[in-house]
């Protein structure tokens, strides 16, 4: 007979989802605010440390960490949060910088993985943080 095992204690799956927002900024002085530790703590995070591939982030007190995995100049960068590697998770976050073909608009993309039930919430968290972005840029 099988066990019952109570929705609670199951590892939700996380999902991936997107958010983009249209800023006017050029690639390079976006590029270099989501590589840099100086870009990075004006508008993602409190303070910002890099030491080799890994940037730890610091927000009121509390840090965590990610790792670089891999970036295009003015294109885009990606990073793995280390507690996610540690778990074997296949999950990370990329901002990706694109130019609308028809607009010319310059748009920043975030691809990002939640648990399915903290989707929305944090598509709001990167809407949030990406208007900074755009508040740091006069954009």
């Amino acid at each position: 007979m099988p066990c019952y095992i109570p929705p609670d204690s199951f590892e939700m799956e996380k999902v991936e989802f997107q958010v983009d927002v249209m800023i006017n900024a050029s690639k390079g002085s976006l590029f270099s605010r989501l590589t840099t530790p100086s870009g990075l703590s004006e508008w993602f995070a409190d303070d910002v440390n890099i030491k080799k591939d890994v940037f730890t982030f610091f927000w009121e007190g509390a840090d965590e960490k990610a790792r670089l995995l891999t970036q295009k100049r003015d294109e885009f960068v990606k990073f793995r949060w280390i507690e996610h590697e540690e778990e074997d998770l296949k999950t990370y976050f990329e901002i990706r910088i694109k130019i609308d073909a028809l607009t010319g608009d310059t748009v920043v993309s975030v691809i990002d993985f939640a648990d399915e039930d903290e989707v929305e919430e944090a598509k709001l968290l990167w809407e949030k943080q990406l208007g900074d972005l755009k508040r740091v840029l006069g954009g």
